[in-house]
């Protein structure tokens, strides 16, 4: 069996983490959640440098990347990690309360896999996490390593 990869959970929100972990717990998930606290976190655990500097190498399952966070900005972050060739192919979801049109577009013009807006109510919130961490952890097929390579 392959080695799991962990999900890249950016948000800076501690009712929002808390909310998120549970929906991906009650998935029975086996892939570990990683949280990044702002963008600059973020980067550097896709860098593995800072406190994340020695952590196994590979790249998330998938990054659930908050809009509005602090120091770096999601939208940043989602440039930095489609624009670097060794980055470019990991899954990005923008999970945002943002439903400002001109974010969608940007997201999606900068390379998002998906944007989600974040459903106000507790259960919505809850399945819409939930649905998105078994899609992205269990059943999205990532491209194979070779293709990775080959598109570096």
């Amino acid at each position: 069996m392959a080695d799991l990869k962990p999900i890249l959970l950016v948000e800076d929100s501690p009712k929002d983490i808390e909310l998120t972990l549970a929906a991906l717990e009650q998935c029975q998930l086996a892939n570990a959640v990683v949280i990044a606290r702002d963008g600059a976190e973020a980067l550097d655990f896709l860098h593995a440098r800072g406190r994340f500097e020695g952590r196994p190498s590979g790249d998330p399952a998938v990054v659930l990347l908050d809009l509005k966070l602090p120091k770096v900005d999601g939208l940043e972050v989602l440039e930095h990690i489609k624009g670097d060739p060794s980055l470019r192919q990991t899954p990005v979801v923008m999970l945002t309360s943002s439903r400002e049109e001109q974010d969608l577009v940007r997201s999606y013009s900068l390379g998002v896999n998906a944007f989600v807006v974040k459903p106000v109510g507790f259960e919505q919130f809850f399945e819409a996490i939930r649905d998105l961490g078994m899609f992205w952890a269990v059943l999205n097929e990532p491209p194979p390593r070779i293709f990775q390579k080959v598109v570096q």
